[in-house]
């Protein structure tokens, strides 16, 4: 799916995801989990924070997660897409491999692998001059290309920006206990619809269509699990370009990859909508690994060149 219905669905989960810390300004209540799905227990011992921590936690928590999102900008890391069919027999439609790095301005995804058939050697290493020609113009700040690139990327920050603090007032937050999950102890948070929020672009009334919960590190603030259902249609365009239907579920994971950073290792989606006239179904799992931080652009170029003068092929780890 493409064009402003995937904008719309997937941009307002990830800026739920972008969430985390915010709970702590919602109101507490405290109750017994049990396990959720399989993925985690419960802490007999749960108690809710208290005012003094939430405030203090709320500020850690954000600080973590504005520094992750910039952080990521200088990493490359291996990334697994796969799409599959629906219903229960499902089966796999495309399995692609990419190397994600850093351009500057964004990512850019050179294929590794399509359904099982690795990328020949010369195509590869197209890609890899492809990469040096877009990191040679980050260089250039005066290039119009460059300038036009630029204003794209500091914009969409901007709209994530504005997207991330729309959550604080679009969902009714609750921190219900205490659970493990992939070995880190975590506050759990539900978040609802708030009554009172009032959107003011298509993206945050997109917001208004989901509820949420939360798993995030007791120790790091860190968010570890997101998950979020999708409870009233979307429509774009007033319906007229298509429509997200209810039931969709998002998911969402992050991990540790150095000392205070924490980047995201799986999504999956799962959705059914329509675009015109037309009906469709997602289901995709991307999941993420092998992180590597590079830096900025002119030692991402540096790091490419000797790559191209090397014949180097990067694999993913089996």
């Amino acid at each position: 799916m493409q064009g402003p219905l995937r904008i719309s669905a997937v941009t307002a989960v990830l800026g739920f995801f972008a969430l985390v810390g915010c709970f702590v300004e919602g109101p507490v209540g405290a109750r017994q989990n049990g396990p959720s799905g399989g993925i985690s227990q419960s802490s007999p011992q749960a108690q809710p924070p208290s005012p003094a921590e939430l405030k203090t936690r709320t500020a850690e928590t954000l600080a973590n997660q504005h520094a992750d999102d910039s952080a990521i900008d200088e990493y490359e890391y291996i990334q697994q897409e796969i799409d599959r069919s629906g219903g229960p027999n499902a089966r796999i439609l495309e399995d692609r491999t990419f190397r994600v790095v850093p351009t500057g301005t964004g990512v850019l995804r050179i294929v590794l692998k399509n359904n099982g058939r690795q990328t020949d050697p010369a195509e590869y290493r197209r890609q890899l001059q492809a990469w040096r020609d877009v990191l040679e113009l980050a260089l250039r700040p005066d290039d119009p290309r460059e300038k036009t690139a630029h204003a794209k990327f500091e914009k969409k920050r901007h709209d994530r920006t504005e997207l991330v603090d729309a959550t604080r007032q679009a969902f009714i937050q609750k921190w219900v206990g205490l659970e493990m999950l992939a070995g880190h102890k975590c506050d759990v948070v539900e978040l609802q619809p708030n009554p009172d929020f009032h959107p003011h672009s298509m993206l945050e009334e997109a917001l208004t269509h989901f509820t949420a919960k939360a798993w995030v590190d007791h120790d790091a603030n860190q968010l570890v699990r997101g998950e979020a259902h999708v409870t009233r249609d979307i429509s774009v365009g007033g319906g007229i370009l298509g429509k997200l239907y209810r039931g969709g579920v998002f998911s969402f994971e992050q991990t540790p990859v150095a000392p205070g950073v924490w980047l995201p290792k799986r999504y999956q989606y799962d959705f059914t909508g329509r675009k015109f006239f037309f009906t469709f179904e997602v289901h995709q799992l991307v999941q993420s690994s092998q992180f590597h931080h590079i830096g900025p652009p002119k030692v991402a170029l540096a790091m490419v060149n000797n790559e191209i003068a090397s014949g180097k092929v990067v694999q993913p780890d089996p």
